[in-house]
């Protein structure tokens, strides 16, 4: 079976049109400065300031594009320690309930009743990817890890879609703890057995 390349995730945001416009200024739209792994989604040249309830602060945090219908902080769970955050892990679209943050842009703060979370592993699969690897939407599974700090990563759920691209979503975290980088890669691994 072929592998997964990985993809790890630093701290970034996703926001609504509205709260760009109230961040950045009436009518403006992000800058793509780069593609990222999955089709239509874009880093954003654009930063904002997130503040913690206890007042703690993440400078520069990346703006992720295009907008979306709810916006929403990622963080890993050292930013949430460090900077005093209620981070929940959920996959990315699930907020309701989830920490509040402000956010700071250069014409306007937004205020996030709700919306920071750590997300979950994840990885992405088009149509013809879920049926080479034998899964189905909502599917968790495992992966395994090669190299100088291998390792199996549990709890990682798939998303398929027609619209997505074969890629495996990890934290700065999962990513660091494993030593991975960017365009490593990981094997599918659908249950295991741990000999004692």
């Amino acid at each position: 079976m072929k592998k997964i390349p990985v993809g790890i995730s630093g701290r970034h945001l996703h926001v609504t049109r509205e709260d760009l416009e109230t961040l950045f200024g009436k009518g403006y739209e992000l800058k793509p400065l780069k593609d990222l792994s999955q089709p239509g989604q874009f880093a954003a040249e654009e930063k904002v300031d997130i503040i913690s309830p206890s007042g703690r602060e993440l400078k520069g945090v990346r703006i992720l594009g295009p907008v979306r219908p709810a916006s929403q902080v990622e963080i890993s769970k050292s930013d949430a320690i460090r900077g005093k955050f209620v981070a929940p892990v959920r996959s990315s679209g699930d907020v309701k309930g989830s920490g509040p943050a402000t956010l700071v842009g250069p014409k306007g703060r937004v205020e996030l009743k709700e919306g920071v979370i750590i997300a979950d592993r994840h990885i992405h699969f088009n149509l013809e990817e879920a049926e080479e690897f034998g899964v189905t939407n909502g599917d968790i599974v495992n992966i395994k890890v090669s190299g100088i700090k291998p390792g199996i990563l549990g709890n990682v759920l798939c998303r398929v879609s027609p619209k997505y691209a074969l890629d495996c979503h990890l934290d700065t975290d999962d990513g660091s703890a494993f030593m991975l980088s960017n365009g490593d890669t990981a094997e599918l691994v659908k249950s295991y057995t741990i000999n004692e």
